[in-house]
């Protein structure tokens, strides 16, 4: 087998330049999807909007769990001279600052429509960036490096929560709504900008086109790959069925949305950013499994941290510390999924690999949230603090079963032969 062009990189380790990059695109991807699904939800609200309209906005988070339905696509086609995902990642960045920009221009009040269609538009391109990010990261990153770079991808999220949904909202109070989306256009353009000066390491494409839909089915064939099926369902349910009971639980207690969104996204992911980023440091070097093992543990943690304020009295700080408490205890496991994601991917189609997990983890965590509030009617919330404290015993259990692949990284020695049994049709990938 021939050693691919990218394995120097590996074994030198990555520029800071390329980590910075990594952090800026992990960033700027949600930054903008995350003012419409919050702050956007609370400044329409407040101009009269109807809850059909909310749960239109609330609803344009489902295109992500399917963005695994045109990730063979990225993989596939690169556009132009740019590089294979660099190209698609600056097409993405460039139409997300187009579409804030186009949005600055409408009213907040009477243009719901227009800006609606800009919203859908904005979910879209920031899917797409994310799985040309996650493919670019597969094949620059060593196995070493992913745990960091996982870390790395999980913070960037919440401070693009803190950003869009927190920071983007105190912009609109003081300087209106222009301001504060030509203020997420400019954050958002500081990837763009980092993009201009990255070059991609040159790759061999070793896609064939009869693999795109076929991978759906091809990857749960890898070895413990129903395993691991069980574990991308079931790891963070239970994470997701406490989550569904903060919001509300806080509410109950008489807090304002001033004061729910300065605990819940302010100090909630400053606490998820540094469980993140220290989980990420800590996996270089340890076995998968344990790391599973450990981070489900720790995800007991904060689902029963969700409990306390049910079995104490419920004061400001108890409240604040169950948040911060939970999201401290919730993002190393995140993390550690999506390191071993990330390892069982192939070589040969990483982004389609990596988003096809994505889909199922999200798709299953995304329904125990909206299943945790329905529930929290008839079973009250002591009844879906324990079903939630069940299923992060599950994800333990679940954890201990998992066994890795004896020959390393199982995406990797598929991708590796197919390398082989393809490499004469494949297509040079340029450096841009």
């Amino acid at each position: 087998m021939t050693t691919s062009p990218i394995d120097p990189l590996r074994k030198a380790g990555l520029q800071p330049s390329v980590w910075c990059l990594l952090g800026s695109l992990y960033t700027t991807q949600s930054v903008a999807l995350m003012f419409f699904m919050g702050a956007f939800v609370a400044i329409i609200r407040e101009k009269g909007a109807t809850f059909e309209q909310i749960s239109l906005v609330y609803l344009v988070g489902m295109v992500w769990p399917l963005k695994c339905l045109w990730a063979p696509l990225v993989d596939r086609f690169r556009i132009g001279r740019l590089g294979h995902y660099r190209g698609w990642l600056m097409l993405m960045q460039a139409g997300m600052v187009a579409a804030l920009a186009v949005a600055a221009s409408l009213d907040e009040a009477r243009d719901f429509t227009r800006i609606y269609a800009l919203c859908v538009l904005i979910a879209f391109l920031s899917a797409t960036q994310d799985i040309a990010v996650d493919g670019l990261a597969c094949r620059i990153l060593s196995s070493a490096q992913r745990g960091l770079a996982n870390g790395v991808q999980i913070a960037g999220g919440l401070l693009g929560n803190l950003l869009g949904a927190g920071a983007a909202l105190v912009v609109y109070h003081y300087a209106g709504w222009r301001v504060s989306l030509y203020w997420l256009a400019a954050i958002t353009g500081i990837s763009l900008v980092q993009l201009l000066f990255y070059r991609e390491p040159v790759t061999q494409a070793q896609i064939r086109r009869a693999l795109a839909l076929g991978r759906f089915v091809t990857f749960w064939r890898q070895p413990g790959g129903l395993r691991w099926l069980l574990l991308l369902m079931f790891y963070t349910v239970s994470s997701s069925l406490a989550y569904a009971l903060i919001m509300p639980m806080l509410v109950d207690a008489g807090w304002s949305l001033s004061r729910i969104g300065l605990v819940v996204n302010v100090f909630g992911s400053l606490a998820g950013v540094i469980a993140a980023v220290g989980c990420g440091v800590l996996l270089r070097g340890r076995r998968r499994r344990h790391a599973l093992i450990l981070a489900a543990i720790v995800q007991v943690v904060g689902v029963a941290a969700v409990a306390v304020p049910l079995l104490a009295q419920p004061t400001g700080f108890v409240l604040t510390a169950m948040v911060g408490v939970y999201f401290f205890c919730y993002n190393p496991a995140a993390v550690v999924l999506a390191t071993v994601m990330m390892d069982r991917t192939s070589s040969g189609s990483p982004a389609t690999d990596y988003t096809l997990q994505f889909s199922v983890n999200q798709c299953f965590a995304l329904g125990m949230v909206s299943i945790g509030a329905a529930l929290a009617a008839p079973l009250g919330y002591p009844g879906v603090t324990a079903l939630a404290m069940a299923a992060a015993w599950l994800a333990v259990a679940l954890a201990v079963a998992y066994r890795e692949s004896s020959g390393g990284n199982a995406g990797e020695v598929e991708g590796a032969k197919r390398t082989e049994s393809t490499e004469s049709t494949g297509m040079a990938e340029g450096v841009a």
